[in-house]
């Protein structure tokens, strides 16, 4: 078994190297044909070979997508298997960036929920005045 890891980890490797020539090729390609477009009209067959170029770049590029999700442990995502603790954890962590759990402000540091809503509320009040009445009606 650890040969055939091993076999494995060098027939990645060189199909990764493999796949980074082939990136690279099409990625020139496209641009030389990109280029030879400003200054004169592509032949239809050179169209086509751009189009069937960018084709197999996304196609590549969606492999090695998946090659990556892969190896960062991402197999659950990938196969379709109960990934529902998966997703939870990426909202939580969102969501865990997105709140502010506390202001520090010349009067000293604000801490808690009602603190803050009420401080910011305060704040946005003063910074825009009353509310100006409004003469129309429906």
């Amino acid at each position: 078994i650890r040969s055939l890891r091993s076999f494995l980890r060098g027939w990645a490797k060189h199909l990764s190297g493999v796949y980074k020539i082939e990136k690279d090729r099409l990625l020139s390609l496209i641009q030389n044909l990109d280029v030879k477009a400003e200054s004169t009209i592509l032949m239809p067959a050179e169209l086509q070979v751009k189009t069937e170029a960018e084709k197999r770049l996304k196609e590549l590029l969606r492999e090695e997508e998946l090659k990556w999700a892969l190896r960062a442990k991402v197999r659950k995502v990938v196969q379709g298997d109960a990934n529902t603790q998966f997703f939870h954890l990426i909202a939580n962590g969102k969501h865990k960036k997105k709140r502010i759990f506390q202001l520090e402000q010349d009067e000293g540091t604000i801490v808690g929920q009602d603190n803050l809503k009420t401080y910011i509320t305060e704040y946005y009040r003063q910074l825009f005045g009353p509310p100006e009445d409004n003469c129309v009606s429906l």
